[in-house]
């Protein structure tokens, strides 16, 4: 009677798709022995009581080295030379917040393997048609990120390789900024309920620890500081435009800039009033930064002037916000009562909103290929695909998924009618769907052209 009353709690928290060809095509893999295995897994633990013992409660933070001043002092990341810098530069190395293992000193006896039988399987192999799909997934107790292959044309999906994670993940952002390397990477941030963000390299299979990490616990032992969030990370966003900057949500009420170069914060937004639960970079606009919060506000900040800021309103708590790239000035913002509201920054009030669902919106997408199409998700169980314009939102197709309560989504960039929603139903707690099968979806988008690059509009600072 114990096992069947014991919960299985099985469900995909967070989740974000890779576009094609930026994976290695056979990803490394480190290979340990028994005895070292066991005595990682014994500093391991000696860590984190450690750790559990000497939290010092204070919030005292301490602070990275000094960055370098720029000719604007509100300016932090040189923002307003970002169209001059050289893009050649190495980057800095991470200091001693960021951490990067040293496989070396691990033992001698460590081995990266990129041949061997299994590199001969062919599901082993990531080719160039593959996306790759990062989700969070909680098993039970048990934490995984797992690394999906999906290819839309072969039909393909399946777990290529996944990575034990030590905490409940919250969010994932993919980047490509590596600090150690000045050729573009394949890593994945993410955010659970740690304070610390972890980055991993997603070329690496069998790693065993993050390529680095972001933030640190304070330390009475150590007699170290508080760095980075005091509270559980709720989302990422990488600015992919000044490659270096990740900004970061928190349960502390507040906003993070980090130079990853730096491994430090160098920018805090702290005028919210509750939980950070969304932010989102401008796709166009390097120093643009948008953040929804549990007090029900959007708050678009520039980040060469982090105090100035605009605000909108859909209480009680924001749930997600999206930029929409093909009209740059507009992004959408969803709450946890089934509403959408969309926003033109240069006006005070949205321009429309929509009761999208009976419950949270949990999933919000504008599609940067599909000229018009929104995808939301919700705890309702349902999808649907929104037809938008600036007048206003009409209901394009809905279903329910499979997944139970859906609690993320997240749309493919190669293929821009796939979609992957995940939920809490423990037999089907993912599922893919092709939106081209539905005859509703056919009749309002099949005939629309799909935009084939990034607009490269609207050039003109967004003045918030």
């Amino acid at each position: 009677m114990e096992e069947e009353n014991t919960p299985n709690v099985s469900l995909i928290s967070c989740m974000h798709f890779v576009q094609r060809g930026v994976a290695k095509a056979v990803p490394e893999k480190i290979e340990l022995t028994q005895g070292e295995l066991e005595n990682i897994i014994r500093q391991t633990a000696n860590d984190l009581r450690i750790a559990e013992q000497g939290d010092d409660e204070t919030d005292d933070e301490g602070t990275g080295s000094a960055p370098e001043i720029p000719a604007n002092p509100n300016d932090e990341f040189n923002f307003d030379n970002y169209d001059n810098e050289d893009l050649n530069l190495n980057p800095v190395g991470i200091g001693t917040v960021a951490t990067i293992p040293n496989l070396g000193d691990l033992s001698e006896n460590v081995q990266i393997r990129t041949e061997g039988p299994d590199s001969d399987e062919e599901d082993d192999i990531i080719k160039p048609e593959d996306n790759l799909l990062l989700v969070g997934h909680v098993e039970s107790d048990a934490s995984v990120l797992e690394v999906h292959i999906f290819n839309k044309e072969e039909g393909s999906f399946y777990v290529h390789h996944d990575i034990i994670l030590p905490w409940f993940p919250l969010c994932i952002e993919w980047l490509s900024h590596d600090p150690t390397d000045p050729n573009p990477g394949n890593l994945c941030a993410l955010g659970g309920m740690d304070p610390v963000i972890q980055v991993w390299d997603l070329d690496i299979e069998n790693c065993l620890e993050p390529a680095f990490k972001l933030g640190k616990k304070p330390n009475k032992k150590k007699k170290t500081k508080r760095i980075g969030h005091k509270e559980a990370v709720l989302d990422l966003s990488w600015n992919r435009n000044f490659t270096h900057v990740l900004a970061s949500g928190s349960a502390d009420n507040t906003v993070l800039l980090w130079d990853m170069d730096q491994g430090t914060p160098h920018t805090k937004l702290d005028y919210f009033a509750d939980k950070v639960q969304s932010v989102s970079f401008h796709p166009l606009e390097a120093q643009t930064l948008a953040a929804g919060a549990c007090d029900g506000s959007v708050c678009v900040a520039d980040c060469r002037t982090p105090s100035a800021h605009r605000a909108w309103h859909l209480p009680p708590e924001i749930e997600r916000v999206a930029w929409d790239q093909l009209n740059p000035f507009c992004f959408a913002m969803s709450n946890n009562e089934g509403k959408v509201a969309y926003i033109d920054c240069r006006q005070d009030e949205p321009l429309w909103t929509v009761q999208a669902h009976e419950k949270e919106v949990t999933g919000l997408i504008l599609s940067n290929k599909v000229p018009g199409l929104m995808i939301t998700v919700s705890t309702d169980g349902f999808m649907k695909t929104w037809d938008i314009t600036r007048s206003g939102a009409v209901t394009a197709s809905g279903r329910a998924v499979r997944v139970g309560q859906a609690l993320c989504a997240a749309l493919c960039p190669d293929a821009p009618y796939s979609v992957a929603v995940g939920g809490d139903n423990k037999e089907n707690y993912m599922e893919m769907v092709d939106l081209s099968l539905s005859d509703d979806f056919l009749n309002r988008f099949g005939s629309r052209p799909l935009v084939s690059a990034r607009t490269e509009e609207s050039s003109a600072s967004m003045e918030t």
